[in-house]
């Protein structure tokens, strides 16, 4: 039997599974950071994900968001006050098209019970209560990414009516094996990051990905967290320089405590662009390549990064020659709606 499950704020999952000691309520960002973070770990583990945040890395990045307000926009549920899964939506412009982006997360003894159904369900109707206030005009769709390998929710979404827009690949790379020799292109030099420099190096950034599949549109809070990442270290970019102007650059992370988790020893490239002027030349070899000797002296095991399957500046074709494989597949699952 269902039921209709109600706490205070408003939450409401129509049709949400009848478990005893079931209930669903808003986050609440003074305390549940640490139960959110431990969710979904156990989750992501359970389904091979490879991104484990920390509470830290999570309430930066909900502070240093302009639209995800946590209060409203996420819901958790628990079971005799256990905190067992939670679902958020946040929205971003993407090439003209409001994208209301959906997460979940369900720990694996709560599975196939009907939670993940009824925390989608509530993401949705999140999402078109925001479109009606947003100010923003035009088509709008709900997007999630599954990894291809989390059966269970590549099922849900397909039967709620989501279509496949898109692939994306998780690339790895094994540091035991001979790094090419590239250079960097005549004229350019890789300077150390400093500060004053952090809105250059950014804007270079926004600038090249605007070539890019969906780019979103960026914000000064987008700036603001990205340099509030607790695991930053810019003495692992590498930023190449035409003079005054920034050519392109190899943004790198080491996310220890994720590591410690996954039980590997890993680098991410996280972001590697380079601007229009500068393409065709070699220099995202050469930016990988200083990246993949610098990860290897800090003996690191493997390096990652993902990448657009249709990206159309042929960075796959450049991350496989540099060495990386493909491990892993995540999906674009999209919807359309509108608002009345």
């Amino acid at each position: 039997m269902a039921v209709t499950a109600q706490t205070r704020q408003g939450v409401v999952l129509p049709d949400a599974p009848d478990i005893p000691g079931l209930g669903f309520r808003p986050f609440d960002p003074d305390r549940d950071y640490a139960a959110f973070a431990s969710l979904i770990r156990e989750a992501h583990l359970a389904d091979g994900v490879d991104w484990i945040p920390t509470p830290d890395s999570l309430r930066i990045e909900h502070e240093h968001s302009d639209e995800l307000h946590p209060r409203r926009d996420i819901a958790v549920v628990e079971i005799d006050g256990r905190l067992v899964a939670a679902a958020q939506t946040d929205v971003r412009t993407r090439d003209g098209i409001a994208v209301h982006e959906i997460q979940g997360w369900v720990r694996p003894a709560w599975r196939r019970r009907g939670l993940g159904r009824a925390l989608l369900q509530w993401t949705e109707r999140r999402s078109v209560e925001v479109a009606r206030v947003d100010g923003r005009t035009g088509p709008r769709t709900f997007e999630s990414w599954p990894d291809e390998g989390q059966t269970g929710a590549v099922a849900l979404y397909e039967s709620e009516g989501y279509a496949i827009v898109r692939y994306g690949f998780l690339m790895l790379r094994d540091l035991s094996e001979p790094v090419p020799d590239r250079r960097l292109p005549d004229g350019l030099e890789v300077r150390p990051v400093r500060p004053e420099d952090h809105r250059r190096i950014w804007d270079a950034d926004t600038e090249a990905f605007r070539d890019h599949w969906s780019p979103a549109e960026r914000t000064d809070a987008d700036f603001e967290g990205w340099f509030a990442n607790p695991d930053l270290d810019t003495r692992l970019w590498q930023v190449a320089w035409d003079g005054d102007e920034v050519a392109g650059s190899a943004m790198n992370f080491i996310y220890a405590e994720e590591n410690d988790a996954l039980g590997v020893a890993r680098g991410w490239l996280d972001h590697i662009s380079v601007r229009r002027p500068w393409r065709r030349r070699g220099l995202a070899s050469a930016l990988i390549a200083r990246s993949l000797r610098i990860f290897r002296d800090r003996g690191l095991a493997e390096a990652a990064l993902g990448v657009d399957a249709e990206n159309l500046s042929g960075a796959l074709r450049v991350y496989e020659a540099m060495g990386f494989r493909r491990a892993r597949t995540g999906v674009s699952y999209r919807k359309a709606f509108t608002v009345d």
